[in-house]
């Protein structure tokens, strides 16, 4: 799939919103209804072990597209949005310029949770693939799950969950400036199932103020790896996170891709995947 044109952002008119959510202004093929347009480039701007080949096909756009999740694979009553939709979520609360004065390890430790704020508003989290990739969102009341695939090279994706791994304990609880506003962001590990080949799992949570308003953005993250692919879930809002939904799409995903690397056709039934 083709990523969308780097980097307009535009902001989005619903109610979760309530001044938390930006959108890139990709082209769209939905003719869109909000017009209106501001400019940036990734959130901090806007705010000032080696793995194993894979022993599997080589994952290409129309594989990565077949390897994408469905309704049927998430619990609850999530409904799949237009994909040109889901592109263009970006939660305004991960805008913010990390406080290095809040760390022992000043420049290291604030790198690694700027990285972090930015990946996430991006939809960047494991990198930039280097081939193909796939990217699928679905929507809950006022909670949203992005689902993505796609290949890297070599030694990225594991480097990216080894980084991982580490900021629970770099980014445990720090605090982002953005136009003179103040938020606190925590960052704990979570528990996957074990599949793929690696994995990571994180709970992100904001607390503060946009445009004047009192918000917490709960953000449930997982990434697994599976060769030289990988898939990474990131799923909440500002009703809470979304663990169980994760997990679902964490296990499920996985036996997608890994049957889709291995020249399968997915199970229309996730009942049948064990």
């Amino acid at each position: 799939m083709t990523r969308r044109p780097y980097r307009l952002v535009r902001v989005l008119s619903s109610a979760l919103a309530a001044g938390t959510l930006v959108a890139t202004a990709a082209c769209s093929d939905d003719g869109g209804t909000d017009g209106s347009r501001v400019s940036g480039v990734t959130a901090s701007q806007a705010a000032g072990q080696r793995q194993t080949p894979s022993p599997t096909t080589t994952l290409i756009t129309d594989r990565a597209r077949t390897a994408l999740i469905t309704e049927a694979d998430i619990e609850d009553d999530w409904t799949q949005v237009k994909d040109t939709e889901a592109e263009n979520w970006h939660d305004s609360l991960l805008i913010g310029k990390v406080d290095v004065s809040g760390f022992l390890t000043a420049k290291a430790q604030a790198a690694d949770c700027q990285r972090l704020l930015d990946s996430l508003f991006d939809d960047d989290l494991l990198g930039r693939p280097s081939g193909a990739s796939g990217l699928r969102g679905f929507e809950q009341g006022d909670s949203r799950l992005l689902y993505q695939v796609a290949s890297y090279e070599r030694t990225v994706p594991q480097d990216s969950l080894n980084w991982m791994a580490n900021l629970p304990e770099k980014c445990d609880q720090f605090t982002v400036t953005d136009d003179g506003e103040r938020r606190t962001v925590q960052v704990v590990e979570t528990t996957l199932p074990g599949v793929g080949d690696a994995r990571e799992g994180l709970r992100v949570t904001v607390r503060g103020t946009t445009a004047g308003t009192q918000a917490t953005l709960t953000l449930d993250v997982a990434a697994v790896r599976v060769g030289d692919d990988a898939i990474t879930v990131t799923a909440g809002g500002l009703d809470g996170g979304e663990s169980a939904s994760v997990e679902q799409a964490v296990r499920l995903g996985t036996q997608r891709l890994k049957d889709v690397l291995a020249g399968k056709t997915p199970s229309p039934d996730p009942g049948e995947v064990q």
